[in-house]
């Protein structure tokens, strides 16, 4: 996984994000159909940009840093295929939030 990040580093104020796997079973046993599992909107930050820039050059940094866990909206974001494995790109300000550790 570590190799992948050292040749792709996102631009600007985009974070690349790993969500969390779907929840297969109800805490029951009950095994859930994949209609019925719902649409994952948590994930793990795995690579940041360097943060947005202003119109006057500054650089704004992004909220979030590696290892965050941030809650992400419903839909949207870019799918990006890394060593066979399935990341998504979002931009900084379209994260709903982080929770704390």
């Amino acid at each position: 996984m570590a190799q992948a990040f050292k040749r792709f580093l996102p631009m600007f104020d985009r974070v690349l994000v790993e969500r969390f796997l779907p929840e297969l079973k109800t805490k029951g046993g009950i095994m859930l159909p994949e209609k019925a599992q719902g649409k994952v909107v948590e994930a793990t930050v795995v690579a940041v940009g360097a943060g947005a820039r202003k119109d006057n050059g500054t650089v704004v940094p992004p909220s979030v840093k590696v290892g965050d866990k941030v809650l992400l909206p419903e839909y949207g974001g870019t799918k990006v295929i890394l060593e066979e494995q399935e990341y998504f790109l979002f931009r900084d300000g379209d994260l709903l939030g982080k929770f704390e550790k």
